[in-house]
């Protein structure tokens, strides 16, 4: 049985902050290795594509069919889908459209009371790569949520770079590449795949911005490249902060806390009751779950590892300042009325309201994106959307009159930054 913590204990302040400063990243130190892999595909492009495709994919790009998945493919694993799975991806499709479409900023251009005109403008990258994973993580509603923002965005070139392992592509990934119109899949992956999406190859143009989930190489692969290329985040393992009273279902609970758990097990899912009854009756019905569970051996080592349960005396007086510290990539709000506890919570990648919307939703038809901040980055840092796909150009212009009335005060402030060539080239127009 997991441990319970409860606010009421006198060691419990203690034992909460080891659970909101432990890290869960991966426990090898691959930042070494992957400055190696970038090094290698800046110097020899495509010759290292090759190399590390062979070697981590066991696929030969062996001439120029090899490199990359035809679009027609695409179009083909989407015709042949059965009907329903059809349906639920073009769903899901037009939700992630629709509440991306509204996230769109407007471009300013006003003047001021000194008759000053002032603005900006809004400009989707030329290119963006979208990462999307092979194997066991190989899930089309991701790349829908990181291709269909980039999209609607207006970004003029859509790439894709996925592992297929023995050459193997996931036909609902393709789907799903069709659904969303991207341009290019290459059939790499890695951190390999990340260099090349951000220094280019002879093949491979490189782009303006990388998304996309990934494993540690990738996730470190894109913090090195921070600057040479824009990113999403560096996303962590997932977690779940599940806030609950006892007149839910445990076994909805419990299987709400699964939903993450199964992802890897350095997944972490959190339940916050105010019945320790409650937590007991969840807790036996995720040992219950498990054992029917395809995935059931990585959500056990998530769970027995990772998994929290705290019992508080009043759950809307203490639940959300400990959700804030925690900071959570997904929160439910299992209880009667949400909605002052929504208000309360500052820190957090998405919250789920009220007892019928499970995060699981939220993961492939309800529209907000679901690439959210992981390991208390919610603190300064919000899920994707349209805007990482897009920059703002400011721009002012002054006539006679309004630089007359703010230049002065520009002069006097270059003067004492100890600038004075900024200085004179206002001052040379005053006069």
């Amino acid at each position: 049985m997991i441990p319970i913590l409860s606010t009421t204990q006198p060691d419990f302040e203690a034992k909460f902050a080891r659970l909101v400063d432990a890290r869960r990243e991966a426990d090898r130190d691959v930042a070494g290795q992957v400055a190696d892999i970038l090094h290698t595909v800046k110097l020899r492009g495509d010759a290292a594509l090759v190399d590390y495709t062979q070697r981590f994919d066991g696929y030969a790009l062996a001439n120029d069919a090899d490199w990359q998945i035809p679009l027609e493919e695409c179009a083909r694993a989407y015709a042949e889908l059965p009907a329903d799975l059809r349906e639920a991806l073009d769903l899901a499709a037009a939700r992630i459209r629709a509440y991306h479409q509204a996230q769109l900023p407007e471009d300013r251009d006003y003047i001021d009371a000194s008759g000053v005109r002032l603005g900006a403008i809004w400009r989707a990258v030329d290119a963006a790569g979208l990462y999307v994973p092979g194997g066991r993580a190989a899930y089309p509603s991701s790349l829908l949520m990181n291709a269909i923002p980039a999209r609607v965005a207006g970004v003029g070139r859509l790439v894709v770079t996925t592992p297929t392992p023995k050459g193997a592509a996931n036909e609902l990934v393709l789907a799903a590449a069709h659904i969303a119109g991207v341009d290019e899949i290459w059939r790499v992956g890695g951190a390999q795949a990340v260099g090349a999406l951000a220094y280019g190859t002879e093949r491979i143009q490189p782009v303006d911005v990388i998304t996309g989930p990934g494993n540690a190489w990738v996730a470190e692969a894109k913090r090195q490249l921070f600057g040479v290329v824009g990113i999403d985040m560096v996303a962590g393992p997932s977690e779940i902060l599940v806030i609950a009273d006892g007149r839910n279902d445990p076994d909805w609970i419990a299987a709400d806390l699964l939903s993450q758990a199964e992802h890897d097990p350095t997944s972490q899912s959190i339940l916050i009751t105010d019945d320790a009854s409650f937590a007991r009756q969840v807790e036996d019905c995720i040992d219950l779950q498990i054992s029917k569970l395809a995935t059931g051996k990585t959500a056990r080592t998530s769970w027995d590892t990772h998994g929290v349960m705290i019992v508080v005396e009043d759950l809307a007086a203490e639940a959300p300042a400990l959700a804030n510290r925690l900071a959570a990539e997904h929160v439910e709000l299992a209880v009667d009325d949400p909605e002052p506890m929504l208000r309360a919570i500052r820190h957090a990648g998405s919250v789920f309201l009220g007892r019928m919307t499970p995060e699981a939703v939220g993961d492939y038809v309800a529209g907000p994106n679901h690439v959210l901040p992981t390991g208390r980055r919610a603190r300064f840092s919000s899920g994707l959307s349209v805007l990482d796909f897009m920059k703002r150009t400011s721009f002012l212009g002054l006539d006679e009159a309004s630089f007359a009335a703010i230049g002065p005060a520009a002069a006097r402030l270059a003067h004492a930054e100890g600038l004075p060539a900024h200085a004179q080239s206002v001052e040379l127009r005053l006069k």
